[in-house]
């Protein structure tokens, strides 16, 4: 089969925080000059943003969040695709902008003139792929229902939600909004629980999100046995099997677990090189699985598209594909 680009309609609408990724190259040496834990991610205050960002060198800078990471992807393989968020009108929010943008996506939501700076991540990585990430939230949290084009939420055909943002008030009513208004619409909601400590502080409300709105499901393994508080990956599986009917898990260098209409159906990774960084490995693969099924795709190749960009996203620096992701998946995909 070779798989094609889609028509012109609007197949994926995300609503995520607006981060600036800044990434460098370093050594074990630095983490420990700074403290930072290896592999970790730390929120830090805007002070120590600006400290850490003087220090970087070699910096990749583009734009960032989960979500936005995922519509890039979406994009990039010629799907139509938008992204919601917040920046502010500094230097930051104008090369997210314009960054975003370079990749198809289309972003227009007018950035605020008060309060916070843009967010950013400083993102180190190390020779052994491991990113150790400081992340300042800045104006992306503090997203409202006013930041929202509610017409292009009822024209996608998906919409996807960044769980991140969960821990605004504002935010939070927004989406469920957001949500309502595409399910009336005909259409289906997709969810990323984001992080495991994210789930772990809105537990309750998470599981009634899941059950009330959320269509498809993407979380990782530490996230999904979180939310089910069990430590057993297989617990969390069934009973994730009765409350939502499509669910992509990954596991790392292991694949993912797809759950579809209460089957569980593992999914090979695909090696395509040494892993440099694993940064976006996740959001590529729901990139992937969502345009796929914007596509009208099974959601097994559906996984496996999302695999494919895993997979390539790792063999390089940043969450931006250097390969040329659809002849990649055309040339996986072939009998």
């Amino acid at each position: 089969m070779t798989y094609k680009i889609s028509n012109p309609s609007l197949d994926i609408v995300g609503i995520g925080n607006a981060i600036v990724d800044v990434l460098t190259t370093t050594d074990d040496s630095l983490l420990e000059r700074l403290s930072l834990n290896k592999g970790s991610m730390t929120l830090i205050d805007e002070k120590r943003a600006k400290e850490l960002y003087k220090i970087t060198t070699n910096r990749i800078q583009r734009s960032g969040g989960s979500v936005a990471n995922s519509l890039a992807c979406v994009a990039q393989i010629g799907g139509k695709a938008a992204f919601i968020g917040r920046v502010r009108d500094d230097k930051l929010g104008e090369i997210f902008t314009e960054e975003i943008s370079s990749t198809g996506t289309i972003f227009k939501t007018p950035p605020s003139s008060i309060g916070p700076s843009t967010a950013r991540c400083l993102i180190f990585v190390t020779p052994d792929a491991q990113r150790t990430m400081c992340t300042y939230l800045g104006a992306s949290v503090l997203l409202e229902s006013n930041d929202i084009d509610f017409s292009a939420v009822k024209e996608a055909k998906i919409l996807y939600l960044e769980g991140y943002l969960w821990d605004n008030p504002a935010a939070k009513k927004a989406f469920i909004k957001a949500a309502e208004i595409s399910k009336n619409a005909g259409r289906r909601v997709a969810l990323s629980l984001s992080d495991s400590f994210c789930v772990n502080r809105h537990r309750e409300s998470f599981i009634k999100l899941v059950e009330d709105h959320i269509d498809i499901l993407f979380a990782n393994e530490d996230e999904i046995t979180t939310l089910y508080k069990t430590s057993s990956l297989n617990t969390a599986l069934e009973k994730l099997k009765k409350k939502c009917n499509l669910a992509a898990i990954t596991i790392g260098d292991k694949g993912s677990i797809l759950i579809s209409n209460g089957k569980e159906i593992n999914i090979n990774p695909f090696i395509l090189g040494k892993a440099i960084d694993t940064t976006g490995a996740g959001d590529l693969y729901a990139g992937g699985f969502l345009k796929g099924l914007a596509d009208g795709l099974k959601p097994e190749l559906c996984a496996k598209i999302g695999s494919i960009c895993a997979g390539q996203i790792v063999t390089q620096l940043g969450s931006r594909s250097n390969a040329d992701l659809l002849n990649l998946i055309n040339s996986h995909l072939q009998p």
